[in-house]
C-alpha cells in the first residue's frame, strides 16, 4: 500500500514540476516540450533514481495521450484552414514522410552501418512533425506569420502521424520477419490501404456519431466534455480493433465535430484544453523516465550528425520537392522546412523495434531520443528569429481582443458574447455595431443596464450580444484595440496606398510605362492578383510588378481585398537563400573546402622550406 502511494506521490510531483516549468518557458521561450522531456530524464534511472523500464506500458500510455492531443488537433482546425491548406498539407503527411523516411534512411544504413530496412526503420520513426511546441513558441514569441503557411503547419502536423506510425509498424514486422510474406511490397500497400481506408471510413462517422449524440442526448453539462473524450477514444480503439488507423480517424472525427454546431462547444474545447495538456506531459514524463541517457555518449557523435542531416538535408528536400506544385514562395518553403520540429511521436514509435524484438532496438530508441532532443534545442530556439530572418512575419491585423463565450440552453441558434471595450477600439470612435448582432445589455461600474438605455459606450464596459455561433470574429475588429503600429510596419505595407478598384492600365500610366501585361490594362488590381493568387488573395501576399510591389493590406470576411499598398523599393533577402542543400550549392561548398586544404597546404610547405 505504501508502495501504491509513493508511486502517486512521485507522479502528481512529476506533473506539478512539468506544469511549473511553463511559466519558466513563457519568459524565456524555452521549448517546453525540451522541459518536460528533461523532467522525466532528471527523475529517471541515471537522475534520481525512479526506475521504469516497462516499454509496452509506456507505449500504452503514449498512444492514448496521442490520440487525445490528435482528437483536440483536428477539433481546433477550422475548416477553412483545412481548406485552404488541405493539398500540400496532405502531401507533405504522405509523400513527405515518406521521402524524408527514405533520405534519413539512406544516410542511416551509412553513419550507423545498418541494413536497408533498419535504416528505413529508423527513417520513418523520426518523420514526423510535432508543431505543439511550434506553435507555443509562436505564441509567445510575438510573432505572425501569413494564415496559409500557418495552417499548412497546423493540417500536416495533425494528418502526418498515422503515415509515420504505419510505415514504422510495417518495417518492424519485416525486421522481425512476422509479416509472413514473401512479397512485402505487396503486403505493404495492401495494409495501408486497409488502415488509411478504414481510418477515413470510421474516423468521418465517428464524427457523425459525437456530433449527434451530444446534440441529442440532454445530459449533464458537466459531463459532456468527459462524454466526448471517451466517444473520441472509442472511435480510435474500434478503428485499430478492425486494422485501421485509429490515430487518423480520430483526427478525422475531431476535425468534424469541431466544425460542426455542437453543444457545449464551449465547454468542451476548455476541458479538452487542459486534457491536452495534460497528455503532452504525461507523454513526454513517461518517456524521459524510460531513456537511460548513460547509453548516450557511446552514439552521441553519429546520432546528432543524423539529426543536422534531417533538419539540413532530408526534411528540405521533402517540403521542396512536395511543395513545387504548390503556390509557396522560396522563403515560405524555407521556414516550412525549419518548422518541423521531432518530438514525442518520435520517441513513442522508437519503442516499438525495442518491444517488438528488432536486433540492436535500443539503438533505435537513443538516437530517435537525442535526434529529438537536438531538434528541440536547435529548432525550438530559432523559429523566431528564422521568421525575422526570411521576412515571414506580418504585422498583426487587430489588437488584443477580450471577449467571453456563453453558451445558451436549447436549441436555440444563437450564443450570448461579451466583450469589454478597450481603450481606442472603433466602437469608442463611432463605428456602429451591426444589425444581426443583438445588444442586449451593458455592465458598466458594476451596474447593468439595457442596451438602448446605455447612451456612447464607454471604456471598460461589458457588452452583452446575442449572435450566431459563425460570426463572433466579424465583432472583434469592432471591439478590439487598434494593432500596434511598429516601425517596419510602413516598410512592410509599403509606402502608399492604392484602390484595388484600379485597373492595371492605371497603375501603368503612373508609374510605368511597361510594367502590366498589355492583355491586362483593363483588369482590377483587386481581380489580377486573385487570379495570381489562385483565386483568393490572402492578408500581406505581395506580387512583384517591374519596379513595384503590390502588397495587400487587408481583406474582408468574404475574402475580398480592400486595401492594396505599393512599395517603390521593394528589399531582397540580404543574403540569398536555397531551398535546400542542392547539388549547385553543395559543389560549391565544396569547392569552397577545397581551395581552403590548398591553401593550408601551400602554406605549411612554405613554413616547412623556410
Amino acid at each position: 500500500m505504501e508502495t501504491l502511494y509513493l508511486a502517486i506521490l512521485v507522479g502528481t510531483l512529476l506533473v506539478l514540476m512539468a506544469a511549473f516549468s511553463s511559466l519558466l518557458a513563457f519568459r524565456f521561450g524555452t521549448p517546453l516540450l525540451l522541459l518536460f522531456l528533461c523532467i522525466g530524464l532528471v527523475a529517471g534511472t541515471d537522475g534520481f533514481g525512479v526506475q521504469f523500464d516497462n516499454g509496452q506500458l509506456a507505449y500504452f500510455v503514449g498512444s492514448l495521450a496521442l490520440a487525445v492531443i490528435l482528437f483536440d488537433s483536428g477539433f481546433g482546425t477550422s475548416l477553412h484552414a483545412f481548406r485552404q491548406a488541405a493539398a500540400p498539407a496532405i502531401t507533405m503527411a504522405t509523400l513527405g514522410v515518406l521521402l524524408t523516411a527514405g533520405i534519413f534512411g539512406l544516410m542511416a544504413c551509412v553513419v550507423f552501418d545498418l541494413q536497408l530496412i533498419q535504416g528505413l526503420l529508423l527513417g520513418s520513426i523520426v518523420a514526423s512533425t510535432d508543431a505543439a511546441a511550434v506553435f507555443f513558441l509562436l505564441r509567445i514569441g510575438g510573432i505572425a506569420v501569413r494564415d496559409r503557411v500557418r495552417s499548412t503547419l497546423e493540417v500536416e502536423s495533425g494528418s502526418n502521424d498515422p503515415m509515420a506510425i504505419f510505415l514504422t509498424i510495417a518495417l518492424v514486422q519485416i525486421a522481425t520477419g512476422t509479416d509472413g510474406s514473401s512479397l512485402p511490397g505487396i503486403d505493404i500497400l495492401r495494409l495501408f490501404g486497409m488502415q488509411m481506408g478504414l481510418g477515413v471510413a470510421i474516423g468521418l462517422p465517428g464524427g457523425m456519431l459525437i456530433v449527434w449524440l451530444v446534440n441529442k442526448l440532454d445530459m449533464e453539462r458537466g459531463l459532456t466534455p468527459i462524454f466526448v473524450v471517451t466517444l473520441a477514444l472509442l472511435v480510435f480503439s474500434a478503428t485499430g480493433a478492425l486494422g485501421g488507423s485509429g490515430f487518423l480517424a480520430v483526427y478525422i472525427a475531431g476535425l468534424y465535430a469541431g466544425n460542426r454546431s455542437i453543444r457545449a462547444k464551449t465547454a468542451i474545447r476548455r476541458f479538452q484544453e487542459g486534457m491536452t495538456w495534460l497528455a503532452q506531459i504525461v507523454m513526454f514524463l513517461v518517456l524521459g523516465l524510460l531513456a537511460t541517457p548513460s547509453q548516450f555518449p557511446a552514439i552521441a557523435l553519429p546520432a546528432i550528425a543524423l539529426a543536422l542531416f534531417l533538419v539540413l538535408v532530408a526534411r528540405p528536400v521533402a517540403v521542396w520537392l512536395c511543395l513545387s506544385p504548390f503556390r509557396y514562395t522560396k522563403r515560405e518553403r524555407l521556414f516550412i522546412s525549419w518548422v518541423g520540429l521531432r518530438g514525442a511521436v518520435s520517441i513513442l514509435l522508437a519503442i516499438l523495434p525495442v518491444i517488438g524484438g528488432v536486433e540492436g532496438g535500443m539503438l533505435f530508441f537513443n538516437t530517435a531520443f537525442i535526434i529529438v532532443l537536438v531538434s528541440l534545442l536547435l529548432q525550438g530556439w530559432t523559429i523566431s528569429p528564422m521568421a525575422k530572418r526570411l521576412s515571414l512575419v506580418v504585422p498583426p491585423r487587430i489588437g488584443p481582443v477580450q471577449r467571453v463565450e456563453v453558451e445558451l440552453p436549447g436549441s436555440a441558434n444563437h450564443e450570448l458574447v461579451a466583450y469589454r471595450v478597450v481603450k481606442d477600439s472603433p466602437v469608442l470612435t463611432g463605428e456602429r455595431i451591426p444589425r444581426w448582432a443583438r445588444p442586449s445589455l451593458v455592465v458598466r461600474n458594476g451596474r447593468s443596464m439595457r442596451y438602448q438605455y446605455a447612451g456612447r459606450l464607454q471604456e471598460n464596459d461589458h457588452v452583452y450580444l446575442f449572435i450566431s455561433p459563425n460570426f463572433p470574429r466579424l465583432l472583434d475588429r469592432l471591439f478590439a484595440s487598434p494593432a500596434p503600429v511598429e516601425k517596419d510596419d510602413t516598410e512592410f505595407f509599403g509606402a502608399f496606398t492604392v484602390d484595388p478598384k484600379r485597373t492595371l492600365g492605371e497603375l501603368d500610366e503612373a508609374y510605368g510605362p511597361g510594367i502590366v501585361p498589355a492583355n491586362s490594362r483593363e483588369t482590377t488590381l483587386a481581380e489580377y492578383l486573385e487570379r495570381r493568387f489562385g483565386g483568393r488573395a490572402e492578408y500581406a501576399d505581395r506580387l512583384r510588378l517591374g519596379p513595384l510591389e503590390i502588397i495587400v493590406r487587408d481583406v474582408d470576411d468574404r475574402g475580398e481585398i480592400t486595401s492594396l499598398g505599393v512599395s517603390l523599393e521593394p528589399e531582397p533577402l540580404a543574403r540569398p537563400l536555397p531551398d535546400f542543400i542542392n547539388r549547385k550549392t553543395a559543389r560549391s561548398a565544396l569547392d569552397r573546402l577545397a581551395r581552403r586544404r590548398r591553401n593550408r597546404r601551400k602554406a605549411e610547405d612554405r613554413q616547412a622550406a623556410e
